[in-house]
């Protein structure tokens, strides 16, 4: 778990040196300011963002609950109440305070208290960091479900349907494509450019301004000099890259090498 980002806001410098001085003890906790008023909490907390903050009610301009009644402070970071009036603890969970101390407080009700703001964090972390991966995942799926998923060809009067996965390569003939699988070719009427863009771009390499590859049957790459390459293929052809796709073509070879050292 990451340092917590804390704030100490209290009027009085003893109270607040206390607090400071237990904090520093805790490794897990990074103090990031302290404010003797609300209108300094306000201003640390709209420009400093604290994960925690431990907050004194009563203070000469702002309340604690003024400073957290802010529209700009939304979301509202994880709040420790500090004070030595009792009368407003119950108005302090109204506002989700993570824990109440009401001074004098002695260190071990105080580190308690740290140590359930760091579990009530971690809840928060690990639920944010859980929609961000369902999020991640289901732009993949919507991703993956807008990609070519097949193409679909005419054979001798019938429709043919060939995976994009089982694509060896494809290259273009004039106003066609010839699309090669591991049983035979078949010629479509498409350009390369359009194809390219509705296939997995992880997958497919473009190498000439004629020819679109599958990766999965790439059996070797030979370096021809002057920026090409030459491409031999599992069903034995070698294709010769063009010098204007060597970025495009440095790029996969980089990432081949890289998962060979993993």
């Amino acid at each position: 778990m990451k340092k917590i980002r804390t704030l100490v806001v209290d009027d009085e410098p003893l109270a607040r040196a206390r607090i400071v001085k237990l904090l520093e003890s805790i490794d897990y906790i990074s103090i990031i300011g302290e404010c003797k008023n609300g209108s300094e909490a306000l201003r640390k907390m709209k420009d400093y963002r604290p994960d925690l903050v431990f907050l004194d009610i009563q203070m000469p301009d702002l309340t604690g609950f003024d400073v957290l009644s802010q529209q700009e402070l939304q979301p509202l970071p994880f709040i420790i109440f500090v004070t030595a009036y009792n009368q407003y603890a119950l108005k302090a969970f109204d506002v989700h305070a993570v824990d109440y101390l009401l001074k004098p407080y002695d260190d071990d009700r105080f580190m308690r208290a740290v140590e359930h703001a760091r579990h009530q964090i971690s809840l928060k972390q690990d639920a944010l960091l859980h929609q961000k991966m369902v999020k991640m995942l289901e732009a993949h799926q919507h991703e993956q479900g807008e990609l070519l998923q097949h193409l679909e060809v005419k054979e001798k009067g019938r429709n043919v349907l060939i995976r994009a996965h089982d694509i060896r390569y494809i290259a273009a003939e004039g106003n066609y494509l010839k699309v090669h699988t591991p049983e035979k070719a078949y010629l479509i009427r498409y350009t390369l450019q359009s194809i390219e863009e509705q296939l997995d771009s992880e997958l497919f390499l473009r190498i000439h301004r004629s020819l679109l590859l599958n990766t999965h049957f790439i059996r070797k790459v030979k370096y021809e000099g002057n920026n090409q390459y030459a491409f031999e293929m599992k069903d034995g052809h070698c294709l010769l890259s063009s010098r204007s796709y060597r970025d495009a073509i440095h790029q996969y070879l980089d990432e081949e090498r890289i998962k060979r050292e993993l």
